[in-house]
């Protein structure tokens, strides 16, 4: 895919290279996000009419599969303009995950509409006409009044996508509305058990969220559940952001003994959290209870003191998931 040109007078702007054509019209693509800055970027060299379609997905994920090529044939019907009035992105949410955060992404696929910096809608699932319709409906657009515009397909019944598949590579599950949802993702058979038994997302019966003061209580425990706690996004086996698949990485190479709790199975550890410790984004680490703080911390750590949480390694082996003190469930 060819890189995006500034908009100006002669060359497309943001997101609208040179894709599928009729003769030999340009038309816009969806352009791959890899980093934060560069969607910072391109976001704001976006007029503030423009409409900025953003596309959250995953390649685990059989339904981004679908929304993907509803997506490129969608963004194929519209020309570039001056002033630019839409752009396409596809983000991957685990590799980008600063971006994920922002947008609260717990589902993909998901599709973000946004306008001037301000979300005005957003999509789940992988139904081709709606996707369609919200676009339309944002952009003002018809055939008629939008001569930058290819014309549409008429609406079109799609047929069901295959049940995703658990990330585990278990038995598939549907999902009503054709998205994988990472909240309701949880450790597998392959993941070693750690200490809270209800990473999994168990309330264990309760029905009313719990009091401030006992999260605080919970939380206090789950820091202490092993020596080393790492707090993530999805699992060792199966991490669902690049900077939880490093941390994997870094306690495995220092051959250290950890647990873990996977964040995304429940939101009440997430949010708390981040008020609890007074860090604002994942993956978080804590040794004996106490945080040493988040990805860039950890490889300083080990940078500064080659010793650092050596008392926690075991001796010729490669670190992993650790039987950790017990606590009920």
């Amino acid at each position: 895919m060819n890189s995006s040109a500034p908009l100006s007078e002669h060359t497309p702007g943001p997101a609208a290279e040179q894709g599928p054509s009729t003769g030999s019209a340009i038309t816009c693509t969806v352009k791959p996000i890899e980093s934060e800055e560069e969607f910072d970027e391109q976001i704001q060299a976006l007029p503030a009419s423009c409409l900025a379609v953003i596309y959250f997905h995953a390649p685990w994920a059989e339904p981004c599969k679908v929304m993907s090529n509803i997506l490129d044939t969608l963004a194929s019907t519209y020309q570039p303009s001056n002033p630019q009035r839409i752009a396409f992105y596809g983000i991957d949410a685990e590799e980008v995950s600063d971006i994920s955060e922002k947008y609260d992404v717990t589902q993909v696929p998901l599709i973000v509409l946004q306008k001037d910096g301000k979300v005005v809608d957003s999509i789940t699932g992988t139904i081709a006409s709606t996707v369609r319709e919200a676009i339309e409906a944002h952009t003002g657009a018809s055939q008629a009044s939008n001569p930058g515009r290819a014309g549409l397909p008429p609406a079109q019944q799609v047929t069901r996508p295959a049940p995703s598949q658990d990330l585990e590579g278990g038995a598939p599950h549907n999902q009503s509305n054709g998205t994988s949802d990472l909240s309701k993702y949880a450790p597998g058979s392959k993941d070693p058990s750690t200490a809270p038994e209800y990473s999994s997302g168990d309330s264990n019966g309760k029905t009313e969220e719990a009091s401030q003061e006992e999260l605080n209580a919970r939380l206090s425990e789950l820091v202490k559940a092993a020596p080393v706690m790492l707090f993530m996004k999805g699992t060792p086996s199966a991490p669902q952001c690049g900077f939880s698949r490093q941390c994997v990485s870094i306690l495995r190479e220092h051959g250290v003994r950890y647990g873990f709790f996977n964040i995304l199975a429940d939101d009440e550890v997430r949010q708390g959290l981040k008020e609890f410790s007074e860090w604002p984004t994942f993956p978080q680490v804590y040794m004996d209870g106490e945080l040493i703080g988040g990805l860039d911390i950890l490889k300083e750590e080990f940078e500064n003191d080659p010793e650092f949480m050596a008392d926690k390694a075991v001796s010729g082996k490669s670190g992993g998931p650790a039987a950790p003190k017990g606590i009920a469930a």
